[in-house]
């Protein structure tokens, strides 16, 4: 009877132990039901905030007008970090992968070339650009975007000068305006990629000879920037001098009465009509190689170069669109169509170095 009852226990302990451990291997192989499935990719973060990062070399009222517009249409928060162009290239050359720009944005044709040529943009794809924005005011692989032009030009003094006494850049270095030429330093970006596009047209010799008649005729040493020529030749230091149209529209629509008394007594001539045509110069968009947000930072690219971006930049920073589409403010238009230079804008950054050289061969300070 005690055998009995012991082999009965034993029995139904064993079972139970064998109960215990089906439980639990059960339990384990549903908890690992993803061990013998192949790796899948980790799911996005559907609740990532909305952002493009944009490090710019651009810092003009109007574009933060267009981020804030940009955002209440799309949802998309614009994050920009400011600083000079050739430091914010080292920067993100510096940062690599692990960098949050999404946009370069700067000024100059040459510095968007020296970007690419830095490696550290890829190509935008879309469509929507490609309509937006006609070749050649982008780069032949897409890897920057124009986003404005502005005319390098001679504005003159109405009460001393005839328009009919201008005609090139290259008449300026002639001895009927010694001593009465302004114009800002050689270290201006702006007259560097002037000279650079006299250097690709010209050669570099008569780039040289040009420089050289420049400096030769200055009314005094270059100083300040553009808004300074101004005021400069309306203070009769001078009589004509070299600056960007954007700068005649922005004193014109000063709040300042003395900068619009200032802009209301220069003429604007756009030289070598008959020639090169006027120099003109390219602002810029181009998305980083390691963005992490291309398809938010493409559709600020879109947004910008759309014909309602374009007309306002145009009618509040007085440049000129790349969108051919886009509306132009009343004062451009009064200054009438003109030839411009026709040439590869990666062509300013390639001679640079070339044009600072030539300026200090030839003393223009």
């Amino acid at each position: 009877m005690r055998i009995a009852k012991w082999s009965t226990f034993v029995l139904s302990a064993v079972t139970a132990m064998s109960l215990i451990a089906g439980c639990g291997a059960s339990t384990e192989n549903k908890n690992n039901t993803n061990a013998a499935e192949p790796t899948k990719e980790p799911v996005q973060d559907t609740a990532k905030e909305a952002v493009v990062n944009v490090y710019s070399a651009r810092n003009y009222a109007v574009d933060k007008v267009l981020y804030s517009k940009f955002t209440e249409k799309t949802g998309i928060e614009v994050n920009v970090v400011d600083g000079k162009a050739e430091e914010l290239i080292e920067r993100l050359k510096r940062e690599g992968e692990s960098t949050t720009a999404d946009l370069f944005i700067t000024v100059d044709g040459g510095v968007l070339n020296n970007a690419k040529q830095a490696g550290i943009l890829q190509p935008a794809v879309s469509d929507v650009i490609n309509a937006n924005v006609p070749a050649d005011r982008r780069d032949a692989d897409n890897e920057w975007i124009g986003l404005s032009t502005r005319a390098r030009v001679i504005a003159y003094s109405k009460d001393r000068v005839k328009p009919e006494q201008l005609s090139t850049y290259e008449d300026l270095a002639s001895e009927s305006w010694k001593g009465k030429l302004l114009v800002r330093s050689s270290t201006s970006l702006y007259n560097q990629s002037l000279l650079s596009s006299f250097i690709e047209l010209n050669g570099a010799e008569k780039a040289e000879q040009w420089s050289q008649g420049i400096a030769a005729n200055l009314a005094r040493e270059p100083e300040g920037g553009d808004r300074d020529q101004a005021k400069a030749i309306a203070a009769g230091v001078g009589d004509v001098a070299l600056m960007n149209t954007y700068y005649v529209g922005l004193l014109l629509n000063s709040e300042d009465a003395e900068e619009v008394k200032v802009g209301n007594s220069l003429g604007v001539f756009f030289p070598n009509q008959d020639t090169t045509g006027a120099h003109i110069n390219i602002s810029g968009a181009g998305l980083t190689k390691h963005s992490k947000n291309q398809e938010n930072a493409i559709k600020l690219i879109e947004y910008l170069t759309d014909v309602e971006a374009q007309s306002l930049v145009s009618s509040e920073n007085f440049e000129y669109p790349v969108n051919p589409k886009a509306e132009l403010p009343e004062l451009l238009q009064s200054w009438g169509e003109f030839k411009a230079q026709t040439l590869d804008f990666g062509k300013l950054g390639e001679h640079n170095a070339k044009a600072i050289e030539i300026m200090n061969k030839t003393g223009w300070k």
